[in-house]
């Protein structure tokens, strides 16, 4: 797919309404099922072809850097926009144009939220963008029961195409976060802080400028902005949700390195990663991730959990996060707005 200049993904957000969890990690990088977040996308954009990645940061962005490097072992080149203020969607890819089209070709720039774990037809995206001809930019969408909650976005058929008429009002469609557009439009952003929808599509659209959209119909999409959603992802991927081009790693295994007690009960799905240790008489599972080199202790149970690289725990969680520092909750209601 050499038509796509590069890739951007979004990582300089603060994560704030994940507490506990963002204060020691970056939201892109979240392990779920033991692999950061960001691993997905980067492995969905290499296996079609996208191989200049750019990513911006902001909190914690040293983490990002230490955990991707330079992007080779993802057979990506992975370039950074230091953000010393955080810039928005749209300042952030105004600020990144030297990287993201380096020789100005004006080629299509893809911009993908770095908190999502999406299984994009990121072929079929190019195609419909390309077939749109003059526009300013194709956000993805999908149908969602709640999209005027998330920011609704009113999609009507146009020739063989979807048309955006207008943002943030009534509409069918949420925008899942990820969007196609040029570095000739990009350059139109406002100076600053700016958000793409807000600062961008959306004064354009009441202009009279085009818009197009691309429906998002199948294929697993989430993200992860609350505990209960990121707990929620961690169990559909143990539970098999389809992924076409996943990570490397399974997703649902047990490491040959773990030790595991004899007397321990392990209930699949569960994934349990390198070097982990499980105590005697532990019951684990079902729908468990347990971090490399952690030690559940003698007698634990837990089931819908997830546990982070290097904890050691002992006692019972049942739709909890544990983390070195910290025992987040994940169930109850949740926040729906993105």
């Amino acid at each position: 797919m050499t038509q796509i200049a590069s890739a951007m993904l979004l990582c300089a957000g603060m994560g704030t309404r994940l507490g506990e969890l963002s204060s020691q990690c970056p939201k892109p990088l979240l392990p779920v099922c033991n692999v950061p977040i960001l691993r997905y996308g980067i492995t969905n954009l290499v296996a079609h072809g996208i191989t200049n990645i750019v990513i911006n940061l902001h909190h914690r962005g040293d983490l990002i850097t230490s955990e991707l490097g330079d992007g080779s072992d993802l057979g990506a080149k992975i370039s950074y926009s230091f953000e010393e203020e955080i810039l928005g969607t749209g300042g952030g890819l105004k600020r990144a144009l030297p990287l993201l089209d380096p020789k100005e070709t004006n080629a299509p720039i893809l911009s993908m939220n770095g908190k999502l774990i999406f299984d994009l037809d990121i072929a079929g995206l190019l195609e419909s963008f390309l077939a749109a001809g003059d526009t300013l930019g194709m956000m993805v969408v999908q149908r969602a029961p709640n999209a005027m909650k998330w920011g609704a976005v009113d999609v009507q058929p146009e020739g063989d195409g979807l048309r955006v008429h207008n943002i943030l009002g009534e509409g069918s469609h949420m925008f899942c976060g990820v969007h196609m557009t040029r570095a000739s439009v990009l350059k139109n952003i406002p100076e600053g802080e700016a958000c793409t929808v807000r600062q961008g599509y959306l004064p354009w659209i009441q202009d009279g400028g085009r818009v197009s959209a691309f429906e998002h119909r199948n294929g697993y999409f989430a993200e992860h902005s609350t505990p209960k959603r990121y707990l929620q992802s961690n169990l559909d991927l143990l539970r098999g949700a389809a992924l076409r081009f996943p990570p490397a790693q399974a997703l649902s295994s047990i490491a040959e390195s773990a030790q595991i007690d004899p007397s321990a009960t392990i209930t699949e799905p569960v994934c349990i990663g390198d070097g982990a240790t499980i105590g005697a008489n532990c019951k684990i599972g079902p729908d468990v991730v347990i971090g490399e080199n952690s030690t559940i202790g003698e007698g634990s149970a837990l089931r819908e959990a997830v546990v982070w690289k290097s904890v050691q725990f002992s006692g019972s969680a049942d739709k909890e996060i544990i983390t070195p520092n910290a025992r987040i909750p994940a169930s109850g209601a949740d926040d729906v707005d993105a």
